[in-house]
């Protein structure tokens, strides 16, 4: 039998160190790295440690982040950093906004969970907001903790409605990784070690081309396959950040409807302002017939995520069992409160011309680094706030986020390119922090450019 006092002295250290706001002595932050990377290494995943730049390009000590407001965070050395990542998008609102955790604190201190037996106030409250910030007829809402789950529950949603077994998804896409959810994704690292999935009913065709969809649809409807949904990110965001063409979700729409098949948006990423619409379909007035929520929706506060459909699709989840999905967390009111307060900021601080204005703000002058830089950089692509830096190489991309990382910049790629950095900074970040990020990129190009030139062999461009 294992001690338990150990782990009581040792969970009691932490709550203790928790609870201070600042450490300014300089021999506790270097037990708390040193402790983050050992139990990293030792009891969560030592290989993980492997890929984080903060543990490879930080010199004596790795990083550890111990707080941040809006767009910066600092570490437990107290080093100030400026987050051009946003947790992957998650960080619309900024670090430890005050507002939601107002929302937060409040509800917290009169009611953490629901007893799922009484009606509690928050949980239908979120859903009818939901009903009326989502596109065309979508009405009823269901919620989760992560991404994958609203995925998962979409497919449950539209194989339960349509009574079909087929789905028609992209290349490269990404949309978690439980089991249906990875079945829909094209990544062979995450698929192949785990054997057969829900894939002979899944059929991928290229995200851009919509003439590709009209095909599979086609060829399924010959050979009596039915599909019971086709599902889109509205980016391809953990694929090289994927724009398609603007005719591509509009036709997406007419297909799916000539076919009669449900249509999917994934918006996951894309949600609460982040692309310039308040939704991405938005950009072309189209209504899906589900859709999903995650990243901006809880204000990276309390995790929540959603699954949102139409009325009559959502009868099927109702009527005759209408318990037949459910779960025992679902919709608890710590979530609620902070998607609540989420979208009540995107919508009061207008998210979407934030989102474009920035946009055109960083775009511009990315650009002129692209041009400048042509041993370094292969193009930009974005939509709003979701930029991609596309590198020559590997080896420039592991360059220039090192150096980047090395100025205090919080940056990363993309799930499915090592050429790619992601730009997905909070929306509400300043121009003087934009300003900074600029002048820090600019001096870590500067860096790669003058090492590629001293030794070419080691800028490889493959």
């Amino acid at each position: 039998m294992k001690d338990k006092k150990e782990a009581l002295e040792y969970a009691q250290k932490w709550l203790k160190i928790i609870k201070q706001e600042e450490l300014p002595d300089k021999e506790l932050w270097e037990w708390i790295i040193k402790e983050s990377v050992s139990n990293f290494k030792e009891h969560f995943n030592k290989w993980w440690l492997e890929n984080r730049k903060s543990i490879t390009q930080a010199w004596e000590w790795a990083v550890t982040e111990w707080n941040g407001k809006w767009a910066m965070f600092r570490d437990v050395m107290w080093r100030k950093y400026i987050d051009f990542l946003g947790w992957y998008g998650l960080m619309s609102h900024g670090w430890s906004n005050p507002d939601i955790i107002e929302a937060v604190n409040a509800q917290l201190l009169r009611s953490p969970m629901p007893s799922q037996e009484l009606m509690d106030p928050l949980r239908g409250a979120f859903a009818r907001i939901m009903s009326e910030i989502t596109p065309g007829k979508i009405k009823y809402s269901f919620f989760a903790a992560s991404w994958t789950e609203a995925v998962e529950w979409a497919i449950k949603l539209a194989k339960l409605y349509t009574k079909k077994d087929a789905f028609i998804v992209a290349t490269d896409a990404f949309h978690g990784k439980t089991m249906w959810s990875l079945s829909m994704i094209w990544k062979s690292n995450y698929r192949e070690p785990l054997g057969v999935l829900y894939g002979w009913h899944v059929y991928h065709i290229p995200f851009w081309d919509a003439d590709a969809l009209e095909q599979q649809l086609e060829t399924c409807r010959k050979i009596w396959i039915w599909v019971a949904a086709v599902m889109f990110e509205p980016i391809q965001w953990e694929a090289w950040a994927i724009v398609p063409p603007d005719d591509f979700w509009p036709r997406a729409r007419e297909l799916t409807k000539r076919y009669e098949t449900l249509l999917i948006a994934d918006e996951v990423q894309t949600g609460l302002g982040r692309t310039g619409k308040f939704w991405w379909v938005e950009n072309w007035d189209v209504a899906p017939d589900i859709m999903t929520s995650w990243k901006a929706l809880w204000g990276w506060v309390m995790p929540v995520s959603s699954f949102s459909a139409r009325e009559e699709i959502w009868q099927s989840m109702m009527y005759p069992n209408p318990f037949i999905h459910t779960t025992t967390t679902w919709g608890w009111a710590l979530a609620c409160a902070a998607a609540i307060a989420s979208i009540s900021v995107a919508l009061r601080d207008d998210y979407p011309k934030q989102a474009e204005e920035k946009w055109n703000y960083i775009k511009k002058e990315l650009e002129k680094l692209a041009e400048k830089y042509p041993n370094i950089y292969h193009k930009i692509t974005w939509k709003g706030l979701l930029l991609g830096q596309h590198f020559v190489s590997n080896d420039i991309w592991y360059k220039v986020s090192s150096e980047c990382f090395k100025r205090w910049l919080l940056v990363a790629w993309t799930l499915n390119s090592s050429k790619t950095i992601r730009v997905e900074p909070p929306i509400v970040i300043t121009y003087e922090e934009i300003d900074e990020w600029l002048n820090r990129l600019k001096d870590a190009l500067k860096a790669v450019s003058k090492m590629c030139d001293d030794d070419k062999k080691r800028c490889r461009i493959a």
